[in-house]
């Protein structure tokens, strides 16, 4: 969709992503003797804050945090990026009804640079005043507050909210009227979906758990992948084969971090035409996916030298980039 607002928006991004790491910067980190070291090259490319010595999670957080700032900068409806920023936004919900709901004060819960902050979110609960939080949030806090506070079963409240996620997920998707987009959601939630159906046959699930715990969308059946999961590891993978998800088959049984992987390189492969676009929001929306790709793809990267962890081990890990 063409669009002149965001042409000069999208000029400046052709600029940023001559930043974006290539699998030639990942190898400069592979290269690296130690997390350290790694580190080190990071803050030369210009990671983290250069006034400050900083660990590996503090570094992560400011890029993250970096990606925000300059799609902001843009002065571009901000609301077609609902669909990115709702898991953070459920997730310091979940935090703030268990924080309520034990005893003691638990620093460090709360994801910064949501729309409310995580004290606000206690407020609102303890005070009942779930019409102050997004419409979308509204009846899922009331309901997971309320099973929690009353049964203490964490697992129903984190169901309830991560189901809420998706579906809000969805919603913004269809509402931003951008094929990129909703394409992006629906994909959310059907992997959310494939996610929840392993874990469920791990643990022995019933096919009613599992239909509880996924939310609708447009490629994968709930009900259909639920009795699949219920019939077992290969089960899940007949199906997924013949719903059109044939290569994530593949990838679960090769083993769960080749599915991972698959999931971000999935992603990145449906992105990078918006390499070519030249005014819509394709390309910001492209960029702040490049951006946290990126970001993970290096957090694999530390994690697996601070473990010590052979090469060949976090190259298996290591996630396509967008340039």
């Amino acid at each position: 969709m063409f669009d002149i607002k965001y042409t000069y928006a999208v000029a400046r991004l052709r600029a940023l992503e001559n930043h974006l790491f290539s699998a030639a910067v990942l190898e400069q980190l592979m290269a690296c003797q130690d997390e350290a070291g790694c580190l080190s090259l990071l803050q030369e490319k210009g990671w983290g804050d250069p006034n400050e010595k900083q660990d590996a999670d503090q570094m992560l957080a400011r890029e993250t945090e970096k990606i925000w700032e300059t799609i902001e900068s843009m002065h571009v409806d901000m609301s077609v990026f609902d669909v990115l920023r709702y898991p953070d936004e459920y997730q310091n919900l979940k935090a703030a009804i268990k924080e309520i709901c034990r005893e003691g004060h638990h620093p460090g819960i709360y994801i910064e640079g949501t729309s409310l902050s995580g004290e606000e979110l206690e407020k609102i609960l303890r005070e009942k005043e779930y019409y102050r939080l997004p419409e979308h949030m509204q009846a899922a806090a009331k309901e997971a507050y309320e099973k929690l506070l009353h049964t203490q079963d964490g697992q129903l409240c984190d169901i309830i909210l991560d189901k809420a996620c998706l579906a809000a997920i969805r919603e913004a998707g269809k509402k931003s009227g951008e094929k990129l987009i909703e394409n992006y959601a629906e994909d959310t939630v059907a992997i959310a979906n494939i996610k929840i159906a392993v874990r469920s046959q791990k643990t022995g699930k019933s096919a009613d758990f599992m239909k509880r715990a996924m939310a609708p969308c447009k490629n994968i059946s709930v009900d259909a992948l639920a009795h699949a999961a219920a019939g077992g590891f290969n089960s899940i993978c007949d199906y997924l084969s013949t719903a059109g998800y044939g290569e994530c088959a593949e990838r679960l049984k090769e083993s769960p971090s080749a599915f991972e992987r698959w999931c971000d390189d999935r992603i990145i492969q449906t992105i990078k035409p918006q390499k070519y676009e030249v005014a819509s929001v394709g390309p910001l929306f492209a960029y702040v996916l490049a951006r946290e790709n990126e970001i993970k793809t290096v957090r694999i990267i530390l994690s697996g030298k601070a473990s010590k962890l052979p090469d060949e081990k976090i190259r298996e890990r290591i996630r396509e980039m967008y340039v």
